[in-house]
């Protein structure tokens, strides 16, 4: 259930904790969302987990106990969640570049000169030249270390 390029988890977030999968993202974790796929009943999302080999993370006790593997959150506040994460072994911090998309949980690659990827729409325009791009290749959503990064890396600094 390891990621192939690196030793964390591969995760499968239930319904409840679609705020969670974001953050997970951004710390490098492969973080799907039930809900992104159109998964809502337990059972699916049992046979989801157990499909792609994912760590089932949720806060329903009865699902928990019915999936292969599981973490068990106790809190409802994505701060208060991350901190249970981080007691529990979970590495939470931001690496220089985004690994997965926030948005689809696809998979990230630089834009520019060494990039992969070929843009079918130029980035926005209020992005500050210069600055390193990252681009989903499955949604296109396009990344970037601005204020946002910096003020998710100061939250997860607190933990």
């Amino acid at each position: 259930m390891i990621c192939p390029d690196d030793d964390r988890p591969r995760l499968l977030l239930d319904v409840m904790l679609g705020k969670l999968a974001t953050y997970l993202r951004m710390c490098g974790y492969d973080a799907a969302y039930a809900l992104d796929r159109g998964v809502e009943d337990d059972d699916a999302v049992l046979d989801l987990a157990a499909s792609e080999s994912r760590v089932l993370l949720t806060r329903d006790r009865q699902l928990a106990s019915r999936a292969t593997e599981s973490v068990l959150l106790a809190e409802r506040d994505v701060e208060d969640q991350l901190r249970e994460l981080h007691s529990g072994g979970f590495t939470l911090s931001l690496e220089n570049g985004p690994k997965f998309c926030g948005r689809c949980n696809g998979r990230v690659d630089p834009v520019g000169d060494t990039g992969a990827v070929d843009a079918d729409e130029p980035p926005p325009d209020y992005v500050p030249a210069d600055t390193p791009l990252w681009q989903c290749r499955e949604c296109g959503q396009y990344f970037w270390r601005g204020s946002h990064w910096d003020d998710v890396e100061a939250r997860l600094n607190e933990l």
